[in-house]
């Protein structure tokens, strides 16, 4: 079955249950909410964007989603989006989630929730929000954590996730898991591997975990969470590249503090990557990588949020500069892929109750966050410095 037959099937399933709904349940049972967003954006000698680094009015988002209330603690949300972001993450439709969400256990300290189906990812600050324009901080989340290509599989899962979440002496807590894995298509493949990909890859397992504390009286939160997910690639036809294996594990630490004028969020990340054959025959390697964003927010007023952020990643820590980079690939590779440094401006103004304009800049210092992922583009980004700006005006209802 093709992409487009897969997204139709979805689509009838979804509206099959929305007249289901309809018919089965009371009005006021069932939740709708819906957005709508378009942009311009220019990624200045890269492909960020494009290929050739014109302005681009690929900033398009569009989405519907709904909430049934079975009974008092059985809940189906659902979302179907469409997305065109140029080259960060193919075009098209897509079931961002379909799940079952019951409320196990309710008590006056604490709860505990089970989401089945294709659930989204609580794990990480914005992994929850990131679907939904008017509720990110920015157009372009910091790439070191919330890597664009990543988007599809980094949102959810096809699986299982379990909510905890209570109030103790000591303050609020809150404990996250997953488990499942989610179908890859083949132009995220590509998306990932590059044109020269015929194959498919599979993301074979996604295990998450997440812990959230804030203490009591207190404007901070702690989090630690942790990822462990598994890839495998089938070679296609006239493929360039061969069957093989691929794993990450992800460690996050995060903070944030939040006042009633501003608030500040970091997430660290370490995490270690490793390929088995995939490139060709006999191929191996494990590496480590790291990244780290700070950004703070001033709401200047009821309508005005300025934002901040400082954005460091590098692809191996212990080749920081890149340097082994470029000797082992024999000067076919930049050392300037081995990283990826950003400084980011932006602005939200609340235009209406339900309308806003956002814009921002990026100062980008390094390549090692443009897709592919796996064998760089060293055609076109072909510069260590380079500009993006992005204007989005949003809609919801």
């Amino acid at each position: 079955m093709n992409k487009h037959n897969n997204i139709g099937l979805l689509l009838s399933c979804w509206l099959g249950l929305s007249a289901v709904a309809s018919d089965c349940w009371a009005e006021e049972d069932i939740v709708w909410h819906g957005f709508l967003s378009q942009g311009l954006m220019q990624a200045s000698k890269s492909n960020f964007v494009n290929d050739d680094g014109d302005i681009s009015y690929r900033l398009t988002e569009a989405g519907i989603n709904l909430s049934y209330q079975i009974n008092p603690s059985l809940r189906l949300a659902s979302q179907v989006v469409y997305l065109n972001g140029g080259n960060r993450y193919p075009e098209g439709l897509r079931l961002d989630y379909l799940f079952l969400d019951w409320s196990v256990y309710t008590s006056d300290n604490w709860e505990l929730r089970l989401n089945l189906g294709r659930f989204k990812n609580y794990h990480w600050l914005y992994s929850s929000t990131r679907d939904i324009p008017h509720t990110r901080p920015s157009i372009v989340l910091p790439q070191s954590l919330y890597y664009d290509a990543f988007r599809d599989f980094a949102k959810g899962n096809d699986g299982l996730a379990a909510l905890a979440q209570g109030d103790s002496r000591w303050g609020n807590w809150e404990l996250n898991w997953s488990y499942g894995a989610t179908p890859i298509e083949k132009a995220l493949t590509r998306t990932l591997l590059g044109e020269l990909a015929t194959g498919k890859l599979e993301q074979v397992f996604d295990h998450q975990a997440s812990f959230y504390f804030q203490p009591k009286d207190s404007y901070s939160q702690f989090g630690i969470a942790m990822v462990s997910s598994d890839f495998r690639y089938k070679v296609g036809n006239t493929d360039f590249f061969v069957d093989g294996d691929a794993g990450t594990r992800r460690w996050i630490a995060s903070y944030k503090y939040s006042a009633e004028h501003w608030d500040l969020s970091m997430e660290a990340v370490h995490e270690q990557l490793s390929y088995d054959n995939i490139l060709f025959p006999g191929y191996y390697l494990n590496t480590y990588s790291q990244g780290i964003y700070w950004q703070g927010r001033w709401f200047v007023s009821d309508a005005l949020t300025l934002l901040g952020r400082i954005d460091v990643a590098d692809i191996n820590k212990d080749d920081r500069s890149g340097v082994w980079l470029e000797k082992n690939s024999e000067g076919r590779i930049p050392r300037y892929f081995g990283y990826s440094d950003s400084l980011t401006l932006g602005m939200t103004y609340l235009l209406s109750e339900n309308f806003a304009l956002q814009a921002e800049v990026h100062r980008v210092k390094g390549t090692g966050r443009l897709s592919p992922a796996v064998v760089p583009n060293t055609t076109i980004n072909r510069s260590e410095y380079w500009n993006l700006w992005a204007v989005q005006l949003m809609y919801w209802f």
